[in-house]
Order: C-alpha cells, then structure tokens, then sequence
C-alpha cells in the first residue's frame, strides 16, 4: 500500500513538471551555471551597412534554491547571482571608432556599480511567476533594473494559456505556446501597464506609430531552463513620411553551461523569514523597473544654448531650415528649465526674435513654460498684441495640451484685454483647445465643461456682431456635436458673416452627424426658399450639400437650379459639379445617376459662361502620404472678386488633415467700377478680409478695410505689400515615450517636427488699368528629428534620423476688367526647393569618448504651376497678353 502510494505522488509530481500550471524547479544542494548575455542596437529602420550603433553586457550567472515550501514544490526562493562582467560592442568596430577599446567593466560601470551588479539577489517565484524580487534600496535604479531583465527571463510556464504577469517591463498580456521540449513566450506590448506614460501628437497625420514585438522561446530540460533566448523589437516611424524611422533591438540570451555542489536549502516557514535571515537589508523592490533619471553632465544651461540659437531665430532666418532646427534645439532645452531660467530668456531676447522665442516657450507645454509666459506677457497692454498673438496661436496648435493650458486661456478671457483682436483670439483658441482635450477623452473635465457652457452661450449672449462671430469660430475650432443646432440656426440668418462661418463650420463634421433637419436647413439657404441670400452664403451651402453624402433629389435639384442663379454662380456651380466628377469625389456617384435625366442635365444648362471657377488636384502622392489642393473662386456679376478660396489636405491611412485653408472675400465694391450689385447684395457695406485655418485650427480673420471711407483712403495709401495671416514657429510632430526593455535597459524616443511659416495675402485694385489682384504667398521651412536613445548612464547610444525642406507657394489671381467679359487668370506656383535627409549614430562612455557616424542625401525637388482647368489657361495667355 505504501509503494502505491509513493508511485502515485511521483505520477502526480511528475504531470505537474511536464504538463500543469507549474513551473521549472531546482534541486537542493546544487549550483545551476548560465552564461548571460543581453545586447541592444539602434538603428534606421532598415538597418545600415556600417553596423547599428549599440553594446552588449555579458556575464556568467549562478542560480540556486534558497529555499522551498514543503507544500508547494512550485514555490520557491531562488538566488542569482552576477560574475565576471564584460562590456563590448554589439557589433564590430574599428580601433578608431571603438569607444569601449582598452576599457574594462570597472572603467565603464565604475567600482560602486560593478559591485552592487555583482551582489546576489533572490527571486520568489511561485508556479513559474515571479511573486517578489529582493535587491538592496540603496543599488542604482539602473543596476536593478538590468537585475529585473535577469530575473524576468526565468520567468515561464509549462503549458499553452495566455495569462497577466508583471515582469520588468510592467503588467502585462502574455501569450505561452508549449511544444514538447520548448516553450514560446510572446509578450503583447501593447497591453502593458507602465508609471512612465509619453505623449503624442493628437494628429494622425502627423503622429508616430510604433511596432513592437517580444518573444521569448525557451528550452526545458528535466524541468529546467537549458537556454532561454529573448527578443524585443520596437520601430518608430512618422505616418507622414515612413522613411523616417528609428528602431531598437534588445536581446537576451541566457544558456546553461553545467552544474556543481551548491549550498543547502535554508529552513524557514515562509519566503520573507528566509529573506531576512539571509540579509536584513534585503528588501522586496518590486520586479517593475524603476524611473531612470537621465543626468546631463556638462550640458549647456538653457541661457548659454539660447545664446548659441538666437540668430537663426531672427526673422530674416524664417524661411531657412536652420530656423525650425534651432526651435527645435531650444524646445528641447525649455522642457529641461525653470520659470526663472526661462524668464531670464524672454527678458534677453531682441525685440525681433522675441516672437519666435514666444512660440519655442508656449510649445514646450511645460508647467515652467506656462508660468513663464504667463509672467511675462501682460494682456492689458494694447502693445503687446503682437507677443500676445503668438502665445494664442502657440496654445492653439499645441501638441498634447492640457487642462491647465485651457483653465490659464479662461482666466484670460475673464480678465481686462487691452486689445479686441486678442480677446477674439483667447476665445477662438480656446474652442481648438476643447476640441484637442475631447479627441484625447477629457470632454468631462471641469474646465473643458465650463468653456464648452461659454463659448456653446456666446452666440445668444450678445448682438455685437464681431462678438457673435467671435464665439462661433470658436465652436467651429471645438466641433461640438451640441453646436450643430447652432449652426444650422446661424446658417439661415440676415447676416451674411454668420451664415457664411454656419456653413463653413457644417461643413467640417463627421457626414454622419447631418442630420436631416440639418440638410434641409442648407437647402433651404441654397434654394433661398425664405428669403434671398448672398452668392458666397449660398455657394457655401452647396459645398455643404455636396460634401454630405446627397441623395438624389438633392443633387437633381442642384442641377435644374443652374440657369436660374446669377450670373457667375451658375459658372461656379457648373465648375463645382465637374470637379466632383473628375476628382472622384464621394458624391461623384450619385451626380452621374442624376445627370443621366435631360431635364437636369442639358447643353442649355452646361454651356453657362463666366469667369468662376472650382477645382482640385493632388501636391503630392505616394506610400505615405495624399496631398491635395483645391482652388475655388467666385466673382460677382460685376466681375470683382467675391470669394477666393484656397485649401490644402493630407491624408494618411485613412486620416485626413486640413492643412491649410487661405478664404479672402471682397464685398460692396461695385460703386468703384459704377456696377450694378447681384441680387441681394446691394446694401452691403464696403468690405474686403482673408480667414485662414491652419493644421486644423481657425485663426482670427484678419480684415484689409470696412468700409467706403476706410477703403479710399487704403486705395490711396495701397503700396502693395502682402499683410502677414500668421507668421512664426508651429510644432507640427510631438512624440515622446520611455519604452522599457525586457532586458531591464531603456530606450528614450523623441520625434518632433517644425514648422517656420509665413502666410501674406493681399488684395489690390488699379482704376487706372482697370485691373484688380488678390495673392495669397506661402513660405515655409520644414525640420523633423527623430531620436531613439539608450542611456544607461554607463554608456549611451543611439540614432537620429532628420530630414528638412524649405518650400514656397503661391496662389495669384488676376482680374482685368476694362472690358466684358472680364479676363481672369488664376497661378498656383510651387518654386523648386531642396530636400535632406540625414542619419547620424552615436556611442559614448563617461570617460568622454564617442563615436560618431553621419551620412546625408540631399536632393532638389523641381518647382512646378500646379495645373487648373483649361479654361484658365485660355484665360492667363489673353491676360499676360494684353498686359504685355
């Protein structure tokens, strides 16, 4: 009886080693020899001739049984223990290159790290899972951690599941695949729960993505590990631009050598007895790494960097490269400073460059930053309006914003400003600022709820009419589902500005939020089935129709309204619908089923004639990235400009961005060339203004005059210079992230991109010549830097990939119109402009040496006049003809 007994615990003991939920085991009184190795690499993501920068720590490892619950043999106390450190390369080098030659462990770790690295540390592992790791409070954050890489490997379970584990790399998802002999550990990523969290772009076009993968395989022999070989790979790329990518390798591989005599099993009743009998200093540390704070030895405070980057931060510097490169140098530097380091800055700066270093402090988005600007600008003063409007734009187009950045634009709005333009702008931006912190889930927060009740109150609050357009381009920016109501409301009122931002702001959601009360309302303002609209009003109401997935009878019913319209708008509609259909744009479908009917679709009705015009076309195209133009223009009957409109679009992966969108509108100019105004249009007061919305944002509409007295006078003082839209510094990329190795290294990843731009756009009227030209100038210079670092304090390496381009674009209408018809001639030119790109690798140890490697290719990208239709050409070979 007692031999079955026995033979049937060794049965059970035997399935629980092979084919439960249990673990390796160790046996008493024996010593397990491993060889350790753990590498990491940096490198362009597809890899370089010249090697990947990066190094490797090897090391024997001993491991035993300290101790062993005498219920559980899965539950165990074991002890590791690191010898014989070396540090190399991971991969060759030349002499000349190699900053590790001539070193040794001791050189590079120091002594103190060397010996806490090789003091023993114990591991409670129970059923395969790690329970506890015991190191000592006082080692490095950085040597526990490459201890926590050590003691995660041997964690494994011996049959397929996916369970939760918490290991080195956080909590997480973990996925074991058991085959007779061999186990598969594939860690998800992506599931894993960490105390360091980045922050991102909120623009998918613009955002980084990153692929990650880790797996583990492990080969058992007699219920424990012979060998366990890990490897992790994290790549990082801009969506925009996929070639500018950055990847880390980390491996791990941990072999058994042997086995020799080992000491006993110690006694005791539970894990933390035993712990303490061992070394009272001993302490359970947690088996999550621990925050690493990288310390800059020698590094330039942020004065004396300023004081390296402050020319190329000087306006005339705006339309070079070097000028988003060094913003993006100094960013980097604000991040790391004080309010009082920062405020030093601000206070040194010339009054040319001081706007740019405006945008490089609000951009960093630092508490110190905030503070800072907040000190020092002073919202009262009339005269700063300037400083103040970059600091708004600044918040506007910031990065990953928070809610402190909205509560401080808040309290803004609530205090004494000097100048309306600013009080305008703090509200505008503060609905793009809504809008950022609800696209990252914080629509519920206290401050975001009490600005959505302003600006959602502001158009009914007040009947000053700037007031009222203040606070609906302010819901326009937060794209508000509550808003809709508010702008189908404003869609159909007497005032043409309204109606105009109703349409325009309608335009911009989601085509599953318009709804059928709000499409009938647009028709209605099309169809003018209330009363008479302004052609620019009703223009934007057939955008908004057709970019709304119509039906048929609302597309039928576009098409007959042609022949009815005035004069130029029939024009436009024509051009409108032909672009839709060569375009291939999504109601391109259903315009084509509707003009198989004669009645709708006719020669009387396609052979309207007039200079209005519509037209898309694609900037650029490839892998990566769409971009897309359209030019639209709407003329009055009279022949004057009434609407220009000018939109760029990037799509990527299904996401789009609207780049860049450049409105001018011109009204109540007929008196000037003794014209007849359209229908209803005749009491409209002398007006001409540019809007722009920039990466998402719409910014304050800048106004050229009002007004007939207003007008004479800038006629006559007209020296046709452009007047600046927006001009600075933008952060465009924001990427940050701490990725935690298995191994128990870090890997630091920053990606930003900047942006120097400089919109002008400009309106001029000859009664001499009898010629008018209205011209939007783009100029902008683009840098992108991309850098994944491995700083252990010991040694560092890493990789920066970077690319830069400095681009113009121009859009010049041309309006002769000494006689009829007018002579019209619409250019968007794009200057030949050039190219970098850039791959620099590092290496360096704390004894000073480093090893640097660059490679560059640069290349010029021809300029070209991005084509319109036909008619336009015709129309630019009579204009320069006659003006010759």
């Amino acid at each position: 009886m007692l031999t079955l007994a026995v033979l049937l615990l060794c049965a059970a003991s035997s399935v629980s080693a092979s084919g439960g939920a249990a673990g390796p085991r160790l046996n008493n009184n024996q010593l397990y020899k491993f060889s350790y190795t753990t590498e990491v690499l940096v490198d362009r993501a597809k890899g370089s001739k010249e090697g990947s920068a990066g190094y490797r720590i090897s090391s024997d490892v001993n491991v035993n049984l300290v101790w062993r619950d005498p219920s559980s043999k899965d539950n165990q106390l074991i002890q590791l223990a690191i010898s014989n450190v070396r540090i190399d390369h991971a991969t060759h080098r030349s002499e000349k290159k190699n900053v590790l030659h001539g070193s040794t462990a001791e050189s590079v770790l120091g002594k103190t790290k060397l010996a806490a690295l090789t003091k023993p540390f114990l591991l409670h592992l129970k059923n395969g899972k790690a329970k506890a790791f015991y190191s000592y409070w006082a080692e490095p954050a950085t040597i526990k951690n490459l201890k926590r890489g050590l003691a995660s490997l041997l964690q494994v379970q011996l049959n397929t599941g996916k369970v939760i584990e918490n290991d080195v790399s956080g909590r997480c998802t973990v996925e074991y695949k058991a085959v007779k002999g061999q186990v598969t550990r594939t860690k998800i990523l992506e599931t894993c729960k960490t105390a360091e969290t980045g922050f991102t772009t909120h623009s998918q076009v613009l955002g980084v993505s990153r692929k990650s993968s880790s797996v583990t395989t492990f080969t058992l022999e007699d219920g424990f590990i012979h060998s366990a070989v890990a490897e992790e790979t994290h790549s990082l790329a801009v969506n925009a631009r996929r070639s500018a990518a950055a990847t880390v390798v980390s491996r791990q591989t941990f072999t058994f050598v042997g086995t020799e005599a080992g000491p006993l099993e110690a006694a005791g009743k539970d894990v933390a007895g035993v712990v303490k009998s061992i070394d009272a200093k001993l302490a359970a540390v947690g088996i999550v790494a621990e925050k690493v704070k990288s310390q800059c030895k020698g590094c330039p405070s942020l004065f004396e960097h300023w004081q390296t980057q402050q020319k190329q931060l000087e306006p005339a510097s705006l339309s070079k490269a070097t000028a988003p490169r060094s913003f993006l140098a100094l960013l980097q530097s604000i991040r790391k400073a004080s309010k009082g380091e920062i405020l030093t800055v601000l206070k040194s700066a010339s009054k040319t460059s001081l706007p740019q270093v405006v945008d490089a402090v609000t951009s960093s988005q630092t508490d110190a930053s905030l503070d800072a600007m907040l000190e020092f600008l002073n919202f009262t003063d009339a005269k700063g309006l300037v400083l103040q409007e970059r600091f708004l734009y600044a918040c506007g187009f910031a990065s990953h914003p928070n809610e402190r950045m909205l509560q401080v634009l808040l309290d803004i709005s609530k205090g004494k400003i000097g100048s309306t333009d600013i009080k305008e702008s703090v509200v505008i931006i503060m609905g793009a600022l809504v809008h950022k912190l609800c696209q990252k889930g914080g629509c519920n927060l206290p401050t975001v709820v009490q600005v959505k009740k302003l600006i959602l109150d502001g158009p009914g609050s007040t009947q000053v009419e700037s007031e009222v357009q203040m606070y609906l381009l302010a819901l326009k920016n937060s794209l508000l589902p509550e808003a809709i109501p508010i702008f189908t409301k404003y869609a159909e009122s007497e005032v043409g500005a309204y109606s105009t931002i109703a349409l325009t702001a309608l335009q911009r959601y989601n085509v599953n939020l318009m709804t059928d009360a709000v499409k009938q309302t647009v028709n209605r303002v099309y169809h003018q089935n209330r009363r008479v609209y302004e052609k620019n009003v009703r223009a934007a109401a057939a955008d908004v129709i057709l970019s709304s997935n119509p039906s048929y009878m609302e597309v039928k019913n576009l098409l007959l309204s042609i022949g009815h319209l005035p004069h130029e708008m029939n024009k436009y509609m024509l051009s409108k619908i032909q672009d839709i259909l060569h375009f291939q744009m999504p109601a391109s479908k259903v315009l084509r089923q509707a003009m198989k009917d004669m009645v709708s679709c006719n020669y009387d009705r396609f052979a309207k004639v007039g200079s209005s015009s519509a037209f898309s076309g694609f900037m650029a195209q490839s892998a990566d990235v769409t971009s897309t133009y359209s030019l639209d223009i709407l003329y009055s009957g009279s022949g004057i400009m009434r609407r220009s409109n000018m939109n760029i679009y990037g799509a990527s992966k299904g996401a789009m961005l609207h780049g860049l969108q450049v409105a001018i509108e011109a009204q109540g100019l007929e008196s000037l060339i003794a014209a007849t105004p359209d229908e209803g249009e005749g009491d409209l007061e002398s007006f001409a203004g540019m809007s722009a919305l920039l990466f998402d944002v719409q910014l304050r509409p800048v106004t050229f005059f009002k007004g007939y007295s207003d007008l004479m006078s800038k006629m006559f003082s007209m020296t046709g210079d452009p007047i600046n839209v927006v001009k600075g510094l933008i952060l465009l990329t924001d990427h940050s992230e701490v990725i935690q190795l298995q191994s128990g290294l870090k890997a630091s990843a920053e990606f930003q991109a900047g942006l120097a731009i400089d919109i002008s756009g400009g309106m001029e009227i000859s009664l001499w010549y009898r010629e008018s030209k209205t011209s939007v100038n783009n100029r902008g210079a683009l840098v992108l830097t991309g850098n994944v670092t491995v700083d252990m304090d010991f040694m560092r390496a890493g990789v920066e990939v970077s690319f830069e381009m400095e681009a113009s674009l121009d859009f010049i209408t041309t309006v002769q119109f000494s006689n009829y018809p007018f002579l019209v001639c619409m250019q968007m030119d794009k200057t030949t402009f050039p190219f970098s790109e850039y791959l620099t690798k590092y290496e360096s140890v704390p004894s000073g040496k480093s090893a640097v490697s660059h490679k560059s290719r640069k290349q010029l990208v021809p300029g070209s006049e991005f084509p319109l239709h036909q008619e336009n050409s015709n129309m630019c070979k009579k204009v320069f003809d006659s003006s010759w």
